[in-house]
C-alpha cells in the first residue's frame, strides 16, 4: 500500500494545504492540528505581521514630529519645519550675540560653535538644517545599511545621499565626530551638487577636500574644520534628519542655521520668527544710541540710559527712518511697549549690548 501523503490523514480525507505568510521577509508556515479545525491565526502575529519595516538611516515623519512638536508652521514632506524664506534673508543682519542672549534666555544655552574653516568667512549664509550623522566605518553596520540603500533605490555614496535630499533653501549639517584627514565629506562634485540643491551652503564637523575649486563654485558657501587632500574613507552614514551634536551645540532638522565669520548658531524652529525680530529690535537699538554717541547726547550712559523718554525718543527716531524695519511696524510697536513697561533688572548680558530688552 502506498504511504499517505504528509498532507493526507491516514484516513485519507486530505489536509487542507498550510497557511503561510511572509513577515519581514521569512517565511512563516501555520499548519492546523487536526482534520476539521478551522486554522488560526494569532492576533499578535498578525498584528507583527502588519507592522512596517522602519528604515533605519532616515526616521520618518512622526519621528521628526517627536523632536519638533512646538513647531505649528508649514513643514516638508518628511517632517522637517519650514521656517519662512524671509526668516532667512532677515537673518543674515542680525548678530549672534543677540541671538545667543535670546536662547540663553529662553533656556537654550547650547546652540553655538566656533572654531571653523570657511570657504567665504566673510560672506554670511542661513538655511535651515539638514542634519546628518556619520560614525567610524563598522563592516556588519555598512552592510546593513548598503542593503538599505540598495532597497530604497540609492546610489553612489552615502555622503551623497545626503545631498539628494536637500531642498532649495536648505544647510546641510554634518557631524562628522571632527575627522578631517580621511574625513573630508565633500570634493569639488559633491559642492557642486550642495550648492545646485540648496543655494546656501554646509555646516561639516568634519574635513572637506579641493578647498579652492569649491571657493569657485557660484551659491557655495560652508563652515569646516579642516582641509586635506585625502579622498573620504572609513566612515559611514548612520542617520538623515536626526538629532547631531555640532561640537557643544545640538541641532535638530530644520534649526534655522546663522553662519557668520565668527561661528555659527542653531536656532530652534518654533523660536525663529521671535528670535529675530528681538534681534532686530536690539540692533536698531544699538544704531539709535550709536547716533546719539556720536552727536555727544547720550551723557555717560553709552550703552543704557534706556528710560522711558529715551524709548519714546527711539520710537520717533523709527517714525522718521522706516526704511529700518525689516519687522513689521506692529510687531516693532509690541517689542516698544514691552520695553517700555517697567520690570526687573535683567541679567548681565541680557537686553543687547546694555540696552533694555522687550519684555518676554
Amino acid at each position: 500500500m502506498p504511504r499517505p501523503s504528509r498532507h493526507t490523514e491516514t484516513t485519507g480525507s486530505p489536509r487542507p494545504p498550510p497557511l503561510t505568510a511572509t513577515l519581514n521577509g521569512v517565511l512563516i508556515e501555520f499548519v492546523s492540528k487536526e482534520s476539521g479545525m478551522k486554522r488560526l491565526v494569532l492576533t499578535a502575529l498578525i498584528a507583527c505581521m502588519a507592522l512596517p519595516a522602519f528604515a533605519q538611516v532616515k526616521p520618518n515623519k512622526d519621528q521628526i514630529l517627536f523632536y519638533t512638536s512646538d513647531w505649528k508652521g508649514e513643514r516638508f514632506a518628511d517632517g522637517r519645519p519650514k521656517v519662512p524664506d524671509n526668516l532667512l534673508t532677515r537673518a543674515l543682519d542680525v548678530s549672534i550675540e543677540d541671538v545667543w542672549d535670546y536662547l540663553r534666555g529662553r533656556g537654550y544655552p547650547n546652540q553655538f560653535e566656533a572654531g571653523w574653516q570657511a570657504l567665504h568667512p566673510d560672506k554670511p549664509f542661513a538655511g535651515r538644517a539638514l542634519t546628518a550623522q556619520f560614525m567610524p566605518q563598522r563592516a556588519d553596520m555598512q552592510t546593513a545599511i548598503a542593503a538599505e540603500g540598495r532597497s530604497e533605490g540609492r546610489v553612489s555614496g552615502t555622503n551623497s545621499w545626503v545631498i539628494n535630499e536637500l531642498q532649495m533653501g536648505d544647510t546641510m549639517v554634518c557631524d562628522g565626530y571632527g575627522k578631517i584627514i580621511e574625513g573630508t565629506l565633500i570634493g569639488s562634485n559633491l559642492g557642486s551638487g550642495i550648492a545646485a540643491h540648496t543655494h546656501s551652503g554646509f555646516i561639516f564637523d568634519a574635513g572637506i577636500r579641493d578647498a579652492e575649486e569649491n571657493r569657485d563654485t557660484a551659491n557655495l558657501n560652508g563652515f569646516y574644520r579642516g582641509y586635506d587632500p585625502s579622498a573620504w574613507a572609513q566612515m559611514q552614514l548612520t542617520g538623515i534628519n536626526v538629532p547631531v551634536r555640532i561640537g557643544r551645540a545640538t541641532v535638530l532638522p530644520g534649526d534655522l542655521v546663522l553662519a557668520k565669520r565668527d561661528g555659527v548658531i542653531f536656532i530652534p524652529a518654533s523660536l525663529a520668527e521671535d528670535v529675530i525680530s528681538r534681534a532686530e529690535f536690539t540692533n536698531l537699538q544699538d544704531q539709535y544710541n550709536f547716533e546719539l554717541n556720536r552727536a555727544g547726547a547720550n551723557g555717560a550712559e553709552f550703552e543704557g540710559g534706556w528710560n522711558a523718554a529715551k524709548l519714546a525718543a527711539f520710537g520717533k527716531w523709527i517714525d522718521a527712518h522706516p526704511e529700518k524695519l525689516k519687522m513689521s511696524k506692529e510687531q516693532f510697536t509690541t517689542l516698544l511697549d514691552g520695553a517700555s513697561r517697567p520690570r526687573q533688572a535683567p541679567a548681565a548680558g541680557r537686553g543687547g549690548r546694555g540696552g533694555a530688552a522687550p519684555q518676554q
